[in-house]
């Protein structure tokens, strides 16, 4: 759900990896690669699942009675998140709200837990989700992507006198470290250092809320939900920490796999608001990195081959 990176449109810089780093790397390239976050893959009712995707098809542009609807998890902040009125707000949100406007639609959209989003999707309960969701190959066998929206990468953060330093595998392994369960950043911690203290939540927010209390030691996580919550009075004393990991995290919008017109007009509006600006608008208003959250080291790049998932 994933979500954060300064990325161009929505890029974020390729960042270097120490050699461990590299080796798990292109591990993960045989076995693809988070909200970039998984879900869960639950069976929903074949019935169900068929008379809703044959009802979909009968629409001649995947849409009925003119209204979009969409789930989101509004949880993932600032890509989408649940303001104290009960309303939902975020990059997600607007980027949403500005594909269904050029289509000339009614956004609606709706939260829904993470681990259930796809099979909601599958079930009917909304036509599209907006959710910082990672393109990944086990979720391609579920569902139907358009094209990409924005790119991820992952950092670490810890306190600024920290000596923790992440290209050090020592340092890896002697600091307990907070990941979201079920996400890209987790995954790839769990597969770069399985030996590592790893504390998982359920949330991001319950992630950053044990750091910012010093019931973890570090942290790793999407890069622009972690300068996000920096930001905050909470993250005011933290940092990024080491390089930015390039994992070829590739945010996109999900559809039913039958749902191909729906998908064709999702992708012409979002090719619509980055040529009209609409998208650097939305982009630079979430995604503006402040000084206090540079990272500590200077990144580099790596090849499209390593970092591939």
């Amino acid at each position: 759900m994933s979500n954060y990176l300064l990325i161009g449109s929505n890029s974020m810089t390729n960042q270097g990896f120490s050699k461990p780093m590299l080796a798990v790397v292109a591990f993960l390239a045989l076995v693809g690669c988070s909200n970039g976050q998984e879900t869960g893959t639950e069976s929903v009712d074949a019935d169900k699942t068929a008379k809703t995707a044959e009802k979909k098809v009968d629409g001649a542009d995947g849409i009925e009675g003119n209204v979009l609807r969409i789930g989101t998890e509004g949880a993932y902040a600032p890509f989408n998140y649940t303001n104290a009125d009960g309303t939902l707000g975020g990059f997600d949100i607007e980027i949403a709200n500005a594909i269904c406007a050029d289509m000339q639609v009614t956004c609606e959209i709706m939260a829904q837990d993470w681990d259930g989003i796809i099979p909601g999707l599958k079930a009917g309960k909304y036509d599209a989700i907006v959710a910082a969701m990672s393109v990944t190959p086990e979720r391609s066998q579920q569902v139907a992507f358009t094209d990409p929206y924005f790119s991820n990468a992952l950092v670490f953060l810890a306190k600024k006198d920290s000596s923790f330093d992440p290209a050090k595998v020592s340092d890896i392994n002697a600091h307990s470290i907070a990941a979201q369960r079920s996400t890209i950043s987790s995954q790839w911690l769990e597969n770069a250092y399985p030996k590592a203290d790893m504390k998982l939540y359920d949330t991001l927010s319950n992630a950053f809320l044990d750091l910012g209390a010093g019931r973890v030691d570090a942290m790793i996580s999407d890069k622009l939900p972690a300068i996000e919550w920096l930001s905050s009075a909470s993250g005011s004393d933290y940092v990024l920490k080491g390089a930015e990991i390039d994992i070829n995290d590739n945010f996109a919008i999900a559809v039913r796999p039958n749902d191909d017109a729906l998908q064709a007009k999702i992708n012409a509006s979002l090719a619509n608001i980055k040529s009209n600006g609409t998208y650097d608008k939305i982009n630079q208003k979430y995604f503006a990195v402040p000084a206090s959250a540079t990272a500590t080291s200077a990144p580099t790049s790596t090849s499209a081959d390593s970092a591939a998932q």
